[in-house]
């Protein structure tokens, strides 16, 4: 069975066949992998990224109540993937009376409506609740150790089209057309061959990287326009601010002017990310000057958007591996995309990853492995 794509998705996706088809050999076909350098290429590396759910379909709701209760799991004390997340309390406040996202959240952890004395200037409502921040690089970088460590391989390739995996070019024994693939391509799959899905395109998102370990919360602002400023801390000490929202912007470098307003938004919800000497020290506030000593790095990403949301279906598609051989139909199963206002890759991975999974056991029996 062939993956093709080394994003979270992909990685979560592969682990899931693995766990689903014991016996098959699965192989992760990428251009780029978790220990590549960071490169616009690759979007996995650039996100924030915690576990906050906004959305208000019940469907992408459940797929999101999968992957926290899977995590939560994964980043229990003391377990083999706990230093790739952070539990710690989180805070939403909402900036309208339309309470964005409030419903979705209620199963969380310890989650509690705040009261008017607990909310922020500007805000009309607000939640606390438990949740976990995600460090990517670790967190990757274990998901992929730990697909090879169950005998999962990889290849590196910049396919041009979906036939070049079809063919049997990537499957053991090569020629032989795979049983299966899943197509977890993101961005890629606006232009891959065979998919073409052009309804994918862009969602730049910039963030600003800081050193700042004493901030052990996180906290986010929503506006119901889908606009939004969170702190995310990591396990290592870092914080990630951000964010923002320009769908169908390629331009593949940070905006100086836009990490001046993402300082800017971030000091003014958390004053608390200046360092406590400094913040003491600061007559009458802080600045978003301030900040600046503290950043290691500015960055962005693009989002898989797709209109529509998440594309999660399987398809039949016929391939002749060597000339004169017989038409053989394998499944295909695609599991990529977002909704246009979010990067939901991490908050839905698991619960997507599952339903590939599903899709992929109604069209594959244990005897064609």
């Amino acid at each position: 069975i062939v993956v093709l794509g080394a994003g979270v998705i992909g990685l979560t996706s592969a682990l899931k066949v693995q766990e689903a088809f014991n016996e098959a050999n699965v192989c992760i076909v990428a251009e780029t992998f978790p220990g590549d350098p960071k490169s616009i290429k690759y979007t996995s590396l650039w996100a924030g990224a915690h576990h906050v759910s906004t959305t208000t379909n019940e469907w992408q709701s459940n797929l999101d109540r999968e992957t926290f209760t899977t995590m939560w799991e994964m980043s229990a004390p003391g377990g083999p993937a706990e230093s790739c997340f952070l539990r710690l309390p989180q805070t939403e406040y909402f900036m309208d009376d339309k309470k964005l996202g409030k419903d979705c959240l209620h199963t969380m952890p310890n989650y509690r409506v705040l009261k008017s004395s607990e909310l922020i200037p500007g805000a009309v409502s607000g939640v606390q609740f438990d949740t976990v921040t995600i460090d990517v690089h670790i967190y990757l970088n274990y998901l992929l150790s730990l697909f090879l460590s169950r005998g999962g391989s990889i290849h590196r390739s910049s396919l041009q089209h979906i036939s070049q995996i079809l063919d049997g070019t990537f499957s053991s024994p090569v020629g032989i057309p795979p049983s299966a693939v899943i197509v977890c391509a993101g961005l890629g799959a606006r232009t891959l061959g065979g998919v073409e899905d052009k309804t994918v395109h862009p969602v730049r998102g910039q963030t600003v990287l800081l050193r700042a370990p004493w901030i052990k919360f996180g906290r986010t602002t929503s506006h119901s326009d889908g606009t939004w400023t969170y702190i995310i801390p990591r396990r290592n000490g870092n914080v990630i601010i951000g964010g923002t929202k320009f769908p169908n912007d390629w331009y593949p470098y940070p905006r100086p002017e836009t990490t001046e307003d993402i300082l800017r938004r971030a000091v003014a919800i958390c004053p608390e990310l200046v360092s406590p000497i400094t913040f003491w020290n600061t007559n009458p506030k802080p600045t978003f000057e301030d900040l600046r000593p503290l950043i290691i790095e500015e960055g962005c990403g693009l989002r898989p958007g797709r209109e529509g949301g998440v594309r999660l279906e399987v398809e039949m598609m016929s391939s002749t591996a060597r000339e004169n051989s017989p038409s053989v139909t394998i499944p295909v199963v695609y599991n990529y995309g977002q909704v246009v206002h979010e990067g939901y890759g991490y908050v839905a991975s698991w619960g997507t990853a599952s339903v590939a999974v599903k899709l992929l056991k109604t069209s594959i029996g244990p005897s064609e492995i």
